[in-house]
């Protein structure tokens, strides 16, 4: 094949994720996309001495990288994600959950802002804001099902932050859990429950359901 028709591939390549990172949500997946378009397209500049055009794309693989070093530095950082339990009738947590209720529903469509689950009816409902800086990133709400039982209504997070599962900091700062008084967690089995999370946040299958002992506080 013509080596001029590769470089004109590969920029054309570079071009279009460097354009197609720009409408992605997820910021990691963005960041990621970024950083080959702009590595494929210094490299085209370079080839065919378009100088300024390579110098601006080399800048912006430097800066990729360094936004990608620190994500991935700050994604178990627990100075960065902090978990805040509050009252299920609490005015931001419920302006969060409606602003955001089409894509739970789609993730989690059995939640209910108001409503009782039918083997948990009457529990007291606790609620985790998972926030990142002034940020709110995610939603945990676990109904108290007695003898120390919690039932996880909702495991949800913000698109843009799905990549790093804010919500393991709920589950790994145990010391919120067993306050509220839980010793075990269960979740329902349900098609669009992602088997591989349960898995890392420490979950198990038991007969109808995920379940997790909680670390005393």
């Amino acid at each position: 094949m013509d080596t001029q028709v590769i470089l004109e591939a590969i920029g054309w390549i570079g071009s279009i994720l460097i354009v197609w990172s720009l409408v992605v949500a997820r910021v990691l997946r963005f960041r990621w996309m970024n950083l080959i378009g702009a590595v494929l397209a210094t490299g085209y500049n370079a080839a065919i001495g378009v100088w300024q055009f390579a110098f601006m794309n080399l800048a912006i693989t430097l800066i990729d990288i360094y936004w990608l070093a620190r994500l991935y530095r700050e994604a178990h950082d627990e100075q960065v994600y902090r978990v805040l339990p509050v009252d299920a009738d609490n005015a931001f947590l419920r302006h969060v959950l409606a602003e955001h209720a089409a894509d739970i529903q789609e993730h989690q469509p059995s939640f209910e802002l108001d409503g009782d689950t039918g083997t948990a009816a009457g529990g007291t409902r606790h609620t985790f804001l998972v926030v990142r800086g002034d940020e709110a990133v995610g939603v945990v709400a676990v109904r108290d099902m007695g003898d120390g039982r919690g039932l996880v209504e909702l495991d949800w997070v913000k698109e843009r932050f799905r990549d790093f599962t804010p919500g393991e900091f709920v589950y790994r700062e145990s010391r919120v859990l067993a306050e509220a008084g839980f010793s075990r967690l269960e979740v329902d089995v349900r098609e669009q429950l992602d088997r591989d999370y349960m898995r890392r946040m420490g979950f198990r299958t038991e007969g109808p359901r995920w379940v997790r002992e909680v670390a005393p506080a």
